[in-house]
């Protein structure tokens, strides 16, 4: 997966339905962090996640993309080149809006935002997707009537150990935990987590440690901090902390949807993108993993920043800004946490963007 100039690539998700690329292909250049357009591909309808797998032959690269539409289906595409190649053809989740996708287990999961559940579909050894076996819906509702009727599954994603999945539920305000069957990928029920009703939480990010994880939440600009015994496969909310300042939340201020959570690789610090305030915060983890205080926050370098992502080195933070069109990317101060930006490419609609 590297350039003929030794560069990494990175791969960038984006609205087509808002005049995005697609799946955008770029080089990452090793000593700046900048990236550089390959090539895209249109051929997905709002790719707005990815995710990097193998498969093919020896060597072989696929990604897997949601298709974010209603009904919803998912992508696998070969990206050994620089324009990614389908694999195969769109598979429907027999979901409506899926928003995230995982590989566990040998298969391809989505959480599937618009009917609230979770989707299994099988990978074949050459990458391609198979039809959906298995279907997990959601039940329950929150408190807010506009956001939380039904269910909303924004995430799901296995656990360190690899033993667990997790689905983060907007909807309903809780982190629910399965165990994949082996034979036939089923999500299996083992426990649900509820968190404060009226949270919307959207994303989860595990610590270094394997034993905490944060919980960043939509539909109040907070993360809660929670213990993880994967022994058990128990999840534990034990704290809860702003991630905006008081005077970005108080009366009058613009309203503000935290997207996403990264956990730096030293377990030191948590980012957090926020939609709105058009922010990222920068919050200190203590030694023991379950306490986080806000530091600061930083322009996000765009507008709406759907996503946040740390580069493989550790070093840098990328923020996908939707509604600005573009791929911000910071340096990271190593003794602060503070990330500077250092430059920026045009991509409309991003959505998201990951790393090989």
């Amino acid at each position: 997966m590297d350039s003929s100039n030794g560069a990494g690539r990175a791969f960038i998700g984006s609205f087509t339905s808002a005049g995005g690329r697609g799946i955008t292909v770029a080089a990452v250049d090793q000593e700046t962090g900048a990236l550089t357009v390959l090539g895209a591909t249109d051929s997905v309808p709002d790719p707005s996640y990815l995710v990097l797998g193998r498969g093919g032959g020896p060597g072989g690269a696929v990604l897997y993309a949601v298709s974010e539409t209603e009904p919803g289906a998912a992508a696998a595409l070969d990206v050994t080149q620089d324009v990614p190649r389908p694999i195969g053809a769109l598979q429907p989740v027999d979901g409506d809006g899926p928003t995230h996708l995982t590989l566990a287990g040998g298969r391809l999961l989505t959480a599937n935002y618009g009917s609230g559940s979770v989707t299994v579909l099988p990978v074949s050894a050459d990458g391609s997707l198979g039809a959906a076996d298995s279907v997990l819906q959601h039940e329950g509702s929150g408190p807010d009537a506009t956001r939380q009727e039904g269910p909303h599954a924004h995430q799901v994603l296995p656990d360190p150990s690899g033993n667990w999945v997790l689905s983060v539920d907007l909807g309903t305000d809780s982190v629910r935990i399965c165990a994949l069957d082996a034979e036939t990928g089923a999500p299996r029920p083992h426990g649900e987590t509820a968190l404060r009703p009226g949270t919307g939480p959207r994303h989860l990010a595990f610590h270094p440690d394997g034993a905490h994880a944060y919980v960043l939440n939509e539909l109040e600009p907070t993360v809660t901090v929670c213990r993880w015994d994967a022994a058990a496969g128990v999840l534990e909310a034990v704290g809860e902390t702003p991630v905006l300042p008081a005077e970005a939340t108080g009366d009058g201020a613009a309203a503000s949807y935290p997207s996403e959570a990264v956990v730096s690789h030293d377990g030191r610090f948590l980012w957090a993108a926020n939609r709105g305030h058009d922010s990222i915060s920068v919050l200190g983890l203590d030694a023991t993993g379950e306490k986080a205080s806000l530091v600061t926050t930083v322009s996000c370098g765009g507008h709406w920043p759907r996503d946040l992502a740390l580069d493989p080195t550790g070093r840098r933070l990328y923020a996908a800004n939707e509604r600005s069109g573009n791929v911000a990317w910071f340096a990271v101060d190593p003794e602060t946490g503070i990330p500077v930006q250092e430059g920026s490419l045009e991509a409309p609609a991003a959505s998201c963007v990951i790393f090989a």
